[in-house]
């Protein structure tokens, strides 16, 4: 192997959004995650909502312009 072309190997730390932290080794210091094996429904076995990042209401809000607009085409079609 070549000598000085490998990134440092260090002991790094990963944090979910729960709160957990898990020790483990990377190139990189530190990660954020935003659901872990101590969090995840699957894991747990608890039936729990998982959001992230605000999908959901995002998804929801763009149901409800689709929804508005077609009323709106709908009432307009109606008219002529």
């Amino acid at each position: 192997m070549k000598a000085d072309i490998h990134p440092k190997y260090q002991d790094a730390e990963i944090r979910c959004a729960c709160g957990n932290i898990i020790k483990t080794r990377s190139i990189k210091l530190s990660m954020l995650i935003g659901i872990c094996n101590a969090c995840h429904p699957f894991y747990t076995g608890t039936q729990k909502f998982v959001d992230t990042a605000g999908r959901v209401d995002k998804f929801q809000q763009r149901m409800a312009k689709t929804a508005a607009a077609q009323a709106v085409a709908a009432s307009k079609k109606k008219k002529k």
